[in-house]
């Protein structure tokens, strides 16, 4: 099973600087992967809070990093035309060496869409018709599309795609795993999603395999990952990015190992580690906690 850490987001202020750091840290202990958060802006209790933007972090992740994959956790389609999302991911997977896992995602904080302009309504749908120019100029290089909400024509990427970058999906939606498990290679759920309890993941797999026995994939094609929220000594207690979020438990640092263990036990081949405090030094201890 593979691991790895999401970098600084809002839970403090945070500079590029020592986003950097967690990250070369995260390399340099033996972790597998480094995520970003894809989000724009948070307010909670009239305070506005906002993280430098996804694309050009993963771009700069990537030339400052040499081993870890790296990516979005997840990327939401509605934050750019879907043939430039496409073309945003292959440029950065080009920049990091074949390095980028695609997340994507619908979105969910109402928001940032607002303060951005970006329609709210209709987002699965929306979704849908991304999904489709997103995977098909990645896999293929070009296409034709006409849609409700978006419209390509004669589209092509060049320099051409790697045409095997990993597309995990971020959601447990009925409907978005329909759409999706017949073209994804991974799949995602956040921790607050399964409150953080490994004990608890079983009926979100059970969504997964029964999604995919719909569309006709063999569920084992599908690489089944987690976002896992723990907490170190000194940790204060996650500040999440809005109060829309339910509040969980973290999993104490001594009992990481076994939460990890029972997680791969259910087959999960990847966990995205959120830490309380996010900060080199805590990277560090985990890193040596799990040997």
């Amino acid at each position: 099973m593979l691991i790895g850490v999401q970098l600084p987001e809002v839970e403090r202020p945070v500079t590029w600087p020592e986003i950097r750091e967690v990250a070369l840290v995260a390399e340099s202990c033996g972790l597998d992967s480094v995520w970003v958060g894809d989000h724009l802006l948070y307010r909670d209790d009239g305070e506005s809070r906002g993280p430098y933007e996804a694309w050009s972090l993963l771009a700069a992740l990537a030339e400052a990093t040499e081993r870890v994959s790296l990516g979005p956790l997840v990327a939401s389609v509605s934050f750019h035309a879907p043939a430039m999302l496409a073309k945003k991911a292959a440029t950065v997977d080009d920049i990091s060496g074949g390095r980028l896992i695609l997340g994507l995602g619908a979105g969910w904080n109402r928001v940032e869409y607002d303060a951005f302009g970006f329609p709210f309504d209709n987002r699965v749908d929306r979704f849908e018709e991304a999904f489709t120019i997103i995977r098909t100029l990645l896999r293929e290089g070009s296409m034709d599309f006409e849609g409700r909400y978006h419209t390509v024509r004669e589209s092509e990427l060049i320099p051409k795609p790697r045409p095997d970058i990993p597309i995990m999906i971020g959601s447990n939606g009925p409907r978005m795993l329909r759409i999706t498990m017949a073209h994804a290679d991974m799949w995602n759920t956040w921790h607050t999603d399964y409150a953080n309890d490994p004990s608890r993941l079983g009926p979100l797999l059970e969504k997964v395999d029964a999604a995919c026995a719909d569309v006709g994939r063999d569920p084992g094609e599908i690489v089944r990952t987690v976002a896992l929220y723990a907490q170190l000594p000194g940790g204060q207690g996650r500040r999440a990015g809005s109060s829309e979020r339910p509040q969980v438990e973290p999993v104490p640092l001594a009992a990481l190992p076994e939460a990890l263990a029972s997680l791969e036990s259910q087959g999960i081949g990847h966990v995205m580690l959120v830490l309380d405090p996010i900060e080199a030094v805590s990277v560090e201890t985990v890193a040596r906690t799990l040997g």
